[in-house]
């Protein structure tokens, strides 16, 4: 099972949405770049790089900080938050980021994901990210009416790499994992799925593993807030 430690920004800055909500954004580093570096001397091998202004507007806007990060670690970053268009896949892959994460474009424009699955194979991740079990796009400002395994089964043969599945009601408020609704999209697609949102504790991370179809998890305001380290975490 993979662990993903999470850094998303908004304003540059390192931060961490309650519920998906962006004016609920509690700060917690200036320097995304030392909290990759720091993450990657805990022995952190993946990180989850989120820009939130990008997803909210549709292009990059912490593109300098993202950029600071791939820079500064040598650990596998997975880069999401206004990728909307196949020269941005491309200049964020060139800009050496291992995977980028499709969103909103894998609802508004399925054959962009297929085009960039195609072009970089293994190296396309699609977010999966629900409210009551509908798709969420635009930051999640807006819902869908799909849900997140119809949406899963659109690209099962693609060829992208993971799905990215959040529970927008628990990300960033340290409730738990919904490991039931990630189980079941795993069941459901022959695509790996990456578990996001509510990470409180090394239990969850336990319950997670125990599923078994989880291929990893994506955690945030646990590690920032000491509820346990990232050693521990890569221990369980």
């Amino acid at each position: 099972m993979e662990i993903w430690p999470a850094i998303d920004l908004k304003a540059g800055a390192v931060v961490r949405l309650a519920g998906g909500d962006m004016a609920r954004a509690t700060h917690y580093a200036a320097d995304p770049a030392a909290v990759a570096d720091a993450f990657a001397r805990d022995g952190a091998t993946n990180l989850h790089v989120v820009d939130l202004d990008g997803a909210v507007s549709g292009t990059p806007q912490n593109a300098a900080a993202v950029r600071a990060i791939l820079a500064a670690t040598s650990a596998r970053v997975q880069v999401g938050g206004g990728i909307r268009s196949l020269a941005a896949v491309e200049a964020w892959l060139a800009a050496g980021a291992a995977r980028v994460v499709l969103g909103t474009a894998a609802l508004e424009d399925p054959a962009l994901v297929r085009t960039a699955a195609r072009a970089f194979p293994g190296r396309i991740v699609v977010a999966v990210d629900a409210r009551d079990g509908r798709v969420a796009t635009r930051g999640w400002a807006a819902v869908s009416e799909l849900g997140v395994a119809e949406v899963g089964r659109r690209f099962a043969d693609a060829g992208v790499a993971a799905l990215l599945f959040t529970d927008i009601a628990r990300d960033g408020l340290l409730r738990g994992v919904n490991v039931a609704a990630t189980a079941a999209l795993a069941a459901d697609v022959p695509i790996p799925v990456l578990a996001s949102g509510g990470v409180a504790s090394l239990e969850d991370l336990a319950a997670v593993r125990k599923a078994q179809v989880i291929a990893g998890v994506v955690i945030g305001r646990a590690l920032y807030e000491g509820r346990f380290t990232l050693a521990e975490a890569l221990a369980a």
